[in-house]
């Protein structure tokens, strides 16, 4: 039998060391870097392929990341060059001059009569082309000089206007030497006006300008068949393109429409090799190129991808050593956050899996702000924002598909931006609502964010800015969803008393409370007055007043199994252990502590609460009943009892927060003892008790500072004055005679109340 004990005494040992064991504080950071690995490594390592150069592929070979499609580009490319139109420039050539030129040159000629008929037509033969060749020799010249046109472009003038140059019929010179100088006068405005008229005009080919030449010289003021049909000849010789083929400027046009297209790419997880293809030797190369051959396979992704994740979980190492929560050295407490960060990351590979279907955007639906938001409820909210900030680079890799950094930025933003949102929102809940109330505004900062996001970049269609929109507005509210479904969980697993889980537990209509008011009003009542005077003390000092206030709500409830027994609820009947020996009374008063206990384990009531009501009496001695024994041995000439054997049998109080309970409850009765109690009967009572607390060495095991009780004394005072101010009398307002009195009689009630307080624990 004691073989059996000391075996089962070392098994709990065991149970309970694990809690603050190095090796299992390595091994939860081991498992969350695990985690982090299998959730990123194929975001950022590539899958590799057994394959052989000249083999068939057996399945279909995926893209890692988006691939660009070179083949593709330049058909593309080409396509785009192909659509190009021929450029063309517009040359200004005044051939109008050379009208004027020619016709000055005939007045000459035509009026030297030295000059015979034959000479004047030889003449014509090679003046009147000369003149039109010069002219338009001069003018590409200038084109030359000024650089306005390049090398090209000039050499295609030349060669048109060479080839388009139009030939005089031989006839036409034979009749040019019978115009009169009157002739000559009349032609050349009607020459010149045509001219700038067709010139005008964009011609690439001249013959189509000199068909309209006869239709404009018939409709002029020449009237003469001869002076019409010459007028004619001579301004289907000045005619010449003015619209020039810019073979640069063509090729310009085309390299600009190669450049304007886009990159094709093959997306992430899209087919790169389909099942049965036969691997040749570009296909192997490029295989290679993108380190998918197991053979040839790089391992630096590796490497760089754990050195990424060591990085992050010694950065998360570093902060939870550091700091002085509980997570510190408390396993259970990280492997609450390590589950909390497990599960979010899960969600986040779900949403990220839903990317291939036909919805943009779809990954800012992902409940990602959800472990800061837990994180922030059942552990602390500094801790939170590290958590952010580790998670928001983790999910800028998780819902990166679609772009060759191994990082996007905008979902790591989003990431953070809600995390931040739902830590200001839900830090000071108190309430289940004020989860949703958070999830509404982790969806009002993950709208804003999308819409700078799609503001800045200005190129998405309207469709898709509104499914960005509605995503990022469902993602705050599936993230409250997720929250309301596991926070109960973490609570129950974990035995975590959150605010909200103690908003729930201070709610009347709790059985145990209810038993409370039902069957000891008294004790109800005290509890209440209990909890005002708990909460505003913690909260002085920086202690939990939440867990103060709920915790003295439920101190008392073990005198539900016997409250005809205590002071309180002993209305106008006798005290019952006025009949009972003292020992039997000190077992019953005692017995309310480990009833209490024992009541709010069947109610399933979180360990913190009962380590109140378990410790709130430390091992106070109940003096009353002490010196009652001592008194009655006394009288039966008995040896007197040991002072051990009337102490409350502990544990001392362990928290602050137990601490604080225990100093309330004391200070509630005694107070609440006096008939009209004054400033300094308040302020000499609260500071008795406290200090023959600190004398016996009931907060030996908690971390309460003398700084810190001189500040619970005060705010004591100041809160039982607000409590019992009706009541006071100050001694100034009595007359003189009728003080003494009352002083007198208050020295008697201070004694009484000492005494009552044994009877009221």
């Amino acid at each position: 039998m004691n073989n059996r004990v000391s075996i089962q005494g070392k098994f709990q040992y065991r149970l309970a060391g694990w809690r603050y064991s190095a090796i299992v504080r390595f091994l939860l950071f081991l498992a969350l870097a695990v985690v982090f690995y299998v959730a990123l490594l194929h975001r950022i390592v590539p899958q590799t392929y057994d394959i052989q150069l000249g083999s068939v592929t057996e399945k279909d070979i995926l893209a890692p990341r988006a691939i660009a499609n070179e083949v593709a580009t330049e058909k593309a490319k080409e396509e785009a060059a192909a659509r190009v139109q021929p450029v063309y420039k517009i040359a200004s050539l005044r051939n109008e001059v050379a009208v004027e030129a020619i016709f000055e040159k005939l007045q000459q000629i035509n009026s030297d009569a030295e000059v015979s008929v034959a000479d004047k037509v030889n003449i014509y033969k090679t003046v009147i082309p000369t003149i039109i060749q010069d002219h338009l020799d001069r003018q590409i010249k200038g084109f030359t000089d000024s650089g306005q046109y390049n090398d090209l472009l000039l050499a295609e003038m030349r060669k048109s206007i060479r080839e388009q140059q139009y030939r005089i019929p031989e006839e036409s010179f034979y009749k040019i030497p019978r115009l009169t100088k009157e002739d000559l006068t009349a032609m050349e405005p009607v020459a010149k006006e045509i001219v700038v008229k067709l010139m005008s005009d964009q011609i690439t080919d001249a013959q189509t300008a000199r068909v309209k030449v006869p239709e404009l010289v018939n409709s002029s003021t020449l009237t003469k068949n001869n002076a019409r049909e010459l007028v004619q000849e001579l301004v289907r010789a000045a005619l010449s393109p003015n619209k020039f083929y810019d073979q640069k400027g063509t090729e310009e046009a085309k390299g600009h429409a190669r450049d304007n297209v886009k990159q094709v790419m093959i997306n992430k997880n899209e087919v790169l090799v389909p099942k049965g293809e036969k691997v040749t030797e570009e296909l192997y190369q490029r295989l290679a190129s993108l380190d998918l051959l197991r053979d040839e396979a790089s391992y630096w992704p590796n490497l760089g991808l754990f050195l990424f994740i060591v990085l992050c979980c010694v950065f998360l190492y570093m902060y939870v050593r550091q700091s002085s929560l509980p997570i510190n050295h408390n396993n259970a407490q990280l492997f609450m956050y390590v589950l909390i960060v497990v599960l979010t990351i899960a969600g986040m590979k779900l949403f990220s899996l839903l990317q291939n279907l036909d919805y943009p955007y779809i990954g800012y639906l992902a409940p990602t702000a959800m472990g800061a938001m837990m994180v922030t409820i059942l552990l602390n909210s500094h801790l939170a924002f590290v958590t952010a900030v580790v998670l928001s680079v983790i999910s800028s890799v998780i819902f990166n598909s679609d772009h060759l950094q191994s990082f996007e930025f905008k979902y790591g933003l989003l990431t953070l931006t809600s995390s931040f949102a739902a830590i200001f929102s839900i830090q000071r809940a108190s309430q289940r609502s004020s989860i949703l109330k958070a999830g509404m505004m982790v969806s009002l900062f993950a709208l804003a964010l999308v819409c700078a996001l799609l503001l800045l970049e200005d190129h998405e269609t309207r469709n898709n800015a509104l499914f960005a929109a509605s995503f990022a507005l469902g993602s705050g509210l599936l993230t409250a969803v997720f929250v309301m479904g596991l926070l109960p969980f973490f609570e129950v697993a974990f035995g975590i008393l959150s605010p909200l889980k103690l908003v729930e537990l201070s709610n009347p209509n709790h059985p145990l409370l209810r038993k409370l008011l039902t069957e000891t009003p008294g004790t109800y009542h005290h509890s209440v007055m209990v909890g005002n005077l708990s909460e505003a003390a913690a909260g002085a000092i920086g202690a939990d007043g939440l867990l103060c206030r709920v915790g003295a709500y439920y101190h008392d409830i073990g005198k539900t199994k016997r409250p005809s027994y205590f002071i309180e609820n002993q209305s106008h009947t006798e005290n019952p252990h006025d009949k009972i020996e003292p020992a039997l009374s000190k077992s019953i008063i005692v017995a309310h502590a480990r009833d209490g206990v024992e009541m709010l384990k069947d109610y399933n009531i979180p360990k913190p609460i009962r380590d109140i009501a378990e410790q709130h009496h430390g091992t106070t001695l109940l003096q009353y009943f002490y010196h009652k024994a001592k008194k009655l041995a006394e009288e039966r000439q008995e040896k007197p009892p040991e002072e051990a054997e009337y102490r409350y049998p502990g544990p001392k109080a362990q928290t602050k927060e137990a601490a604080i309970v225990g100093i309330a409850d004391c200070v509630e009765a005694a107070v609440r003892s006096l008939r009209n109690p004054t400033v300094e009967q308040i302020d000499s009572m609260v500071r008795k008790i406290i200090k023959n607390r600190l004398d016996d060495g009931q907060f030996n095991e908690c971390d309460l500072t003398i700084k810190e009780l001189d500040q619970i004394v005060k705010i004591l005072n100041e809160t039982l004055l607000g409590i019992f101010h009706s009541r006071i009398e100050y001694p100034a307002d009595m007359p003189e005679q009728k003080t003494a009195a009352k002083q007198e009689k208050t020295k008697s009630e201070a004694k009484m109340s000492e005494t009552k307080k044994e009877v009221k624990p």
